[in-house]
């Protein structure tokens, strides 16, 4: 990547629609834009003030035929999103129009912009660092207001702040290994070896709390795979219209309507789920009833949590008790459906299998039980101390970092405590203060930067 030539790329969506724009960056920006584009009064666009507008053509320059009426943008740097002269072209929404108007950009001296490079200009020219620019792609892909909530604040510095102030004590910790060192004739090694490890306590504190918050935050960011499992007619795609609050999928009183597997996006009170209504489990000679029965038994093992579905108007059957063993150990939520009907389920052979606090009574045709439902659901992803309100990691790069700068800190302990030498237990400070300045890009190797942003879409 060469920070001193000028990109361009569409920054809207292909397709159409009311607005297209084709943004440039780079110190050639307004050279371009003059060469292709005529105000509709006749003014110089060399003239113009930052953050202002103008409106005319963009004009072939070899042919002097006019492509498209447009009102162009000018930022001067350095108070842009990349800190470059910045240009945007705002013109009509149809694919030909941007498509034309970029195609001729390029052609008077810009160059197409690579995936995310104007998000890697804005890292690489000091104005956000790595983790507000990762932060950007989640703002950009958020499907929930709470984890567009979450990297806003992630794209504003609240994470890079923490681990900044991390850093910084981590560098008071080694300050003092070296006073200690240079001055040994001070004897004060026994003082500072006391107050390193009341320090590093401390921050491996702070480390496991943002580690506990990871998986929260992964699932705030990704998705809460959930899937909804039972026998045949239980109401496992009753529950699914009821939450999706539409008829997705077909509901009969026929056993084994559910074929396939179904999967939905819904938003619960700010959180994503993915749900999935599996096919109901049983024994079938039918061959595509089957294959989804097998399907259903995958999406048990690849999912976060299960919402189990008994009918209380009959008693447990074997088919029942296979499903209760194949989730045992998974995070389960129990829906006894069908209460408005006479009880004849055995409640002891379900309470001594689950926790007594996930199951829900419900009658789901008459909605009885969906919003309990949707309290556990909450209550799973903002378990114990996890508040919606903390500083979530969602990024499973930093979750590994954090790992490691935590077992690097330990390992100084260790060397402390066995009695070696003040500067042995320095060098597992350093690899820490390192580990976690990958978060912010500080100490973040150049292929580990071309990765997390060739992720990003072209244009931003």
């Amino acid at each position: 990547m060469f920070l001193d030539d000028t990109i361009a790329a569409i920054s809207t969506p292909v397709g159409e629609g009311g607005i297209g724009i084709v943004r440039m960056s780079g110190k050639d920006s307004l050279s371009i834009i003059e060469k292709v584009f005529k105000s509709y009064k006749g003014k110089n666009v060399k003239d113009m003030k930052s953050y202002t507008m103008m409106y005319g053509f963009i004009i072939d320059p070899n042919t002097d035929e006019k492509i498209d009426e447009v009102i162009i943008s000018y930022m001067k740097a350095p108070n842009t999103y990349t800190r470059e002269d910045i240009v945007e072209i705002n013109c009509h929404g149809g694919v030909v129009a941007v498509k034309r108007i970029l195609s001729l950009v390029l052609k008077n001296g810009a160059r197409l912009a690579e995936p995310g490079e104007f998000t890697k200009r804005a890292f690489l020219n000091g104005r956000i660092d790595l983790s507000q620019a990762e932060a950007v792609i989640d703002l950009i892909r958020a499907k929930t207001s709470e984890s567009m909530h979450i990297a806003l604040e992630q794209s504003q510095g609240k994470l890079s702040q923490r681990i900044k102030d991390i850093m910084n004590r981590l560098l008071g910790i080694l300050a003092h290994i070296e006073a200690s060192v240079d001055f040994p004739e001070d004897d004060i090694e026994n003082v500072v070896s006391s107050k390193i490890i009341n320090d590093s306590n401390e921050i491996i504190k702070e480390l496991e709390h943002l580690i506990k918050n990871a998986e929260t935050g992964k699932i705030l960011r990704e998705g809460l795979n959930t899937s909804i499992v039972g026998k045949p007619n239980v109401g496992k795609s009753s529950l699914l219209n009821a939450l999706l609050e539409e008829k997705r999928a077909i509901v009969t009183d026929i056993p084994g309507t559910t074929r396939d597997v179904i999967e939905e996006y819904i938003n619960i009170r700010g959180i994503p789920v993915k749900i999935i209504d599996t096919a109901g489990i049983r024994e079938t000679q039918d061959i595509v009833e089957k294959i989804g029965v097998e399907k259903s038994k995958e999406y048990i093992e690849k999912s976060d949590l299960i919402i189990f579905m008994i009918d209380s108007s009959r008693p447990l059957d074997d088919e029942d008790l296979e499903i209760i063993e194949l989730i045992k150990n998974k995070k389960v939520i129990v829906v006894i459906n069908k209460i408005d009907l006479p009880m004849e389920l055995n409640l002891d052979i379900i309470k001594s299998n689950f926790n007594e606090e996930n199951i829900v009574f419900a009658s789901i045709n008459t909605e009885k039980g969906v919003e309990d439902i949707k309290q556990k659901i909450e209550d799973f992803v903002f378990s114990g101390e996890v508040k919606s309100k903390d500083i979530f990691v969602t990024n499973v790069r930093h979750k590994d970092i954090l790992f490691k700068a935590k077992e690097s800190i330990l390992k100084g302990i260790e060397t402390i405590e066995l009695g070696l030498p003040l500067d042995i237990a320095s060098v597992e400070y350093k690899d820490a203060y390192l580990k976690l300045g990958e978060i912010t890009g500080d100490t973040a190797a150049e292929d580990i930067i071309d990765r997390i942003f060739s992720d990003f879409c072209i244009g931003k």
